[in-house]
């Protein structure tokens, strides 16, 4: 009875909830190591990870990861199999990573191989609009692009079917999802817009 009474109760200390994922990737040491690692869980404020070497605690490490792109952090909790990120982001990074894992969660996509046929980038320049057919143009923000499509955050979400240009080129709207949607070029490009 005793140790019931004094028994501690573990309560979540996670700020954000973290989506089960499956991202391979690859992380940056401090002492320059590249070692490959994959995601396992992420949020917009922390990443678990698995890799065949640990960090010590409070480390910084960079994190390149399929369909996320780069993230920083320090080392919060080393356990077994690998480590967690408590990120260091700006606003306006943590709500890209929100769209971002919106996205992966909308799509069912936790690390299953992408279907797309080209490699999306983040663009160094994000911010551009949108131009529907009868001239309304709309500011929106790229999350990523390739040379066949991008996926743009935007409060306005044209009809699935709408034609429209982005980045100078010209293409339809294919898929929504809670942050925006998904655009298809009409061409293949030569090389990335805004890359």
């Amino acid at each position: 009875m005793q140790i019931a009474q004094n028994r501690e109760v573990r309560t979540e200390r996670r700020a954000h909830e973290r989506l089960p994922v499956a991202l391979m990737g690859r992380a940056l040491m401090p002492n320059g190591l590249e070692i490959p690692c994959q995601a396992t869980d992420i949020s917009p404020g922390d990443v678990g990870l698995v890799a065949s070497f640990a960090p010590v605690m409070n480390d910084q490490v960079v994190v390149y990861l399929d369909h996320v792109g780069r993230l920083a952090g320090h080392v919060a909790r080393i356990y077994e199999a690998g480590f967690a990120l408590k990120l260091d982001v700006t606003p306006r990074k943590k709500e890209k990573l929100e769209a971002r894992i919106e996205w992966l969660r909308a799509h069912d996509h936790f690390g299953v191989e992408d279907q797309r046929g080209h490699k999306r980038i983040e663009p160094r320049q994000d911010n551009t609009q949108i131009i529907l057919q009868d001239g309304r143009k709309y500011d929106v923000e790229i999350i990523d692009i390739s040379i066949s499509g991008a996926a743009l955050q935007s409060a306005v979400r044209p009809a699935i079917g709408t034609r429209l240009t982005v980045a100078g080129m010209s293409g339809v709207v294919v898929r929504h999802f809670t942050e925006g949607m998904a655009i298809e070029f009409d061409a293949t490009a030569d090389a990335l817009p805004l890359s």
